[in-house]
């Protein structure tokens, strides 16, 4: 593994856990002023902008802080000179949603751009399999 992919990792590894623990400042942490998000929740056409990103947190860090999980299972991360991408599956449910569905993973999809010597999150996809078909 190169320093940038491990430097990248560790990036991704310290988001999650400010995710977890509802940490506000760490979550924006080494984030683009024009990240793009798209989520599992609307709007559709994602959330455009540093600000935009904040104000999409709040909700999900009062539905953490119910006891739910928020845990990277599987990373891996590919980087060049200037930018990279990275992938994850996460456990992200409430005890009673990993009960009765516990092969469900929140997939996460990470584009990174290196800004001034150091990377930064430049747009992150986050999606659920549709499982409404599953008996």
């Amino acid at each position: 593994m190169s320093d940038d992919e491990q430097q990248i990792r560790t990036l991704i590894e310290q988001w999650a856990a400010a995710v977890h623990t509802g940490d506000m400042d760490r979550v924006l942490a080494d984030h683009a002023e024009d990240i793009v998000m798209f989520d599992v929740p609307p709007p559709q056409e994602g959330v455009r902008g540093i600000d935009a990103y904040r104000e999409s947190w709040p909700g999900f860090f009062d539905w953490q802080a119910s006891g739910a999980t928020f845990d990277i299972l599987e990373l891996d991360v590919t980087a060049g000179s200037d930018v990279a991408y990275a992938y994850a599956l996460l456990r992200c449910a409430t005890r009673q949603q990993a009960a009765e569905r516990p092969e469900v993973r929140l997939r996460l999809t990470v584009g990174l751009r290196k800004e001034h010597g150091r990377w930064v999150v430049a747009h992150e996809h986050h999606s659920f399999p549709d499982t409404s078909g599953d008996s």
